[in-house]
């Protein structure tokens, strides 16, 4: 495959049939071919169940299950280790990111690293449209990086720019200022957000905002300390 598309799922039953249909719909005039990668973090609904049925329609279609909810980055993480593709892209399962805008995210990875969405016009509350800007602050007071919407889970990117990184608790959140600290190339792109229509958001005030902070310290620190790639001479 040239490209894994990784989507980390809890309780989203109602979302993955609607979701596996716009993924082909957006990849039917796309030469590369594709894998389609469904993580369900040991939902507690029929997520799995509708998983399998979708594999059954499309063989694109693969299923992970976690033995345990372990959270998003965790899902993420799995996805990424279990595929070996050289282009991975990931979204959300709520079908809030469009997956319409994966092929032009595709495009503009020519000329970059690694490529996120920024989404424009959020159709969210106002006390995530609140959280995200304080997050937004933080991180670029700590961090000293400023991008606009790290939390976008719609990206393109090569799997090389995960060289050097590890799976953690929070990865998803952080994931483009460690690729951009690695030294890599990185851009954000305006994409769609859409109102979610099945299931209900798994985060709230504080899994969203003050674990975020949190977390904001640990990147802070593997920041300063991790090991940036040299240039080296060979001999003989």
């Amino acid at each position: 495959m040239d490209i894994s598309i990784i989507v980390p799922a809890f309780n989203e039953a109602d979302n993955v049939l609607p979701l596996v249909a716009e993924v082909t719909a957006a990849f039917a005039k796309v030469a590369a071919t594709y894998e389609l990668v469904l993580v369900d973090d040991c939902s507690r609904d029929a997520t799995w169940e509708k998983i399998q049925e979708a594999h059954r329609r499309d063989p694109r279609v693969r299923g992970l299950r976690l033995t345990r909810n372990s959270g998003q980055s965790a899902a993420l993480w799995t996805g990424i280790l279990a595929t070996t593709s050289p282009v991975i892209a990931t979204l959300d399962a709520d079908l809030q990111n469009d997956p319409a805008d994966l092929p032009r995210l595709l495009v503009e990875l020519k000329d970059v690293d690694f490529v996120c969405g920024a989404r424009a016009k959020r159709q969210d509350n106002f006390v995530r449209r609140c959280s995200s800007r304080i997050a937004r602050a933080a991180r670029k007071a700590v961090l000293g990086a400023d991008f606009a919407d790290t939390g976008c889970a719609l990206r393109v990117f090569k799997r090389e720019t995960m060289a050097g990184l590890f799976g953690f608790n929070g990865l998803h959140r952080f994931l483009p200022i460690l690729v951009h600290g690695g030294g890599f190339t990185t851009k954000e792109v305006p994409v769609n957000h859409r109102p979610r229509v099945a299931g209900v958001s798994k985060y709230g005030v504080w899994n969203r905002v003050w674990r975020g902070l949190v977390d904001l310290f640990g990147v802070a620190w593997f920041q300063k300390r991790r090991v940036k790639p040299v240039s080296f001479t060979k001999f003989p």
